[in-house]
């Protein structure tokens, strides 16, 4: 749990250093903001090859050693951005950190979710996602007390704390028994798996595509909203982003462990409900204490409907692909909302900032809490079990799109 944890979280900051860093790269290199938003998106677009990379790696050759190279590897890549001499480096280097980073996701929640009981695989998964909000707080606390004394190099040479994670992982990281169960027999078996169950990964991209636009259209240009806007100072904004992350690890760990009890799927249509309420006060309020409201209760439901998806990817996808099914699925959905927040920012020119992160929001809520409810789930699923007996799991060979309910959840 904690190997997957503080990946994540250190994953998740050094992310979100670009976020903080908008205005003053765009100073450093005389380039537009936007330009600054474009390496954003080109690192999101790089994940999903990072997650064929390393999930192939993981489900043929085990969960430990693939995510040591893989937290090596974007650790250094976020060294090297902080010596970037010119914006040109400062695009390739983040590309290269987007291959890196795509690969952590579907290796820290197979190797983490494997191991937790059925009992507390819902609080779990919460837990680490959470890593996701921890790391977009420790960037925030990073911008507040780090980046106005030591400039922006530092906030990027922070990232190499991972490197020290990989030595912990090395030497105290157990391998998976899920995994030596359903290892597959060759590449070629690997990728046989995942075409038999074509149509069920079609469904998870689709989700996964429509949670990547709720997660990034409510946080990535956020702090520059409440700057821009809302003429909020970068100190203030950076303790507002402080307070909404602390309820997000909460949202996300309070809807992961009601899962257990509710069934993955309503509770994250209750997280989504309660976005849902937040738009208003999140983007249209303009004194500070509805701010601060808005923006606690977006995260709360955001990253409690995202605390979920450990959980429930792992459970619907192929025993034998468990590390790149998940985390390929979640990547490509990240490719296909890449350009989140270069919309947004277009939308913002003729709409207004407000109107354009609102209405994004309001319709991507309103179509993804209809997938989810459509879909299925498989609370509770044995993962130890073999694939075409295990309890409430389909056939191995039936590429179902929505698979049977295990007895206790329904529809």
């Amino acid at each position: 749990m904690a190997a997957g944890f503080l990946g994540w979280t250190l994953d998740s900051f050094d992310f979100f250093t670009v976020v903080f860093l908008i205005a003053p790269l765009s100073l450093q290199w005389h380039v537009s903001k936007a330009l600054i938003v474009l390496s954003i998106t080109l690192t999101l677009a790089m994940r999903p090859l990072g997650a064929l990379l390393f999930g192939w790696l993981s489900d043929r050759y085990g969960r430990r050693r693939p995510l040591i190279a893989n937290v090596l590897f974007f650790s250094v890549m976020e060294l090297a951005c902080g010596f970037a001499p010119n914006f040109h480096v400062f695009l390739l280097l983040r590309a290269l950190f987007g291959l890196g980073m795509g690969g952590e996701w579907g290796i820290g929640a197979a190797l983490t979710l494997e191991t937790a009981s059925r009992g507390r695989r819902g609080v779990l998964s919460g837990l680490l996602q959470s890593g996701y909000s921890m790391g977009y707080l420790l960037a925030a606390l990073a911008a507040h007390f780090a980046l106005p004394v030591y400039g922006w190099r530092v906030m990027f040479w922070l990232g190499g704390v991972p490197a020290l994670l990989a030595l912990y992982v090395r030497w105290s990281v157990p391998e998976s028994r899920a995994w030596q169960t359903h290892r597959p027999a060759s590449s070629r078996a690997l990728f046989a798996e995942l075409a038999r169950h074509r149509r069920l990964l079609l469904y998870l991209l689709l989700l996964m595509t429509l949670m990547m636009f709720l997660s990034h259209g409510t946080q990535d240009l956020y702090p520059d909203f409440l700057t821009t806007a809302r003429h909020l100072p970068p100190a203030l904004a950076s303790n507002l982003a402080i307070a909404y992350n602390l309820a997000a690890i909460a949202g996300a760990v309070f809807f992961g462990w009601l899962s257990n009890s509710t069934g993955r799927r309503y509770a994250m249509l209750a997280a989504l409900a309660l976005a849902l309420a937040a738009i208003p006060a999140w983007a249209f309020a303009h004194t500070l204490l509805f701010l601060v409201l808005g923006a606690i209760l977006m995260q709360t439901g955001v990253q409690g409907a995202w605390g979920i998806i450990p959980a429930h990817l792992t459970e619907l996808s192929p025993p034998a692909a468990r590390s790149l099914a998940p985390g390929l699925m979640y990547q490509l959905g990240i490719l296909i909302a890449a350009p989140t927040s270069t919309l947004e920012y277009w939308l913002r020119d003729h709409f207004g900032y407000s109107r354009a992160l609102a209405g994004f929001e309001l319709v991507n809520i309103c179509l993804l809490g209809l997938v989810i409810f459509a879909g299925s789930e498989r609370t509770g699923y044995e993962f130890m079990a073999p694939a075409a007996t295990a309890k409430g799991q389909t056939k191995r060979d039936e590429p179902v799109l929505m698979p049977e309910q295990p007895p206790g959840v329904q529809d």
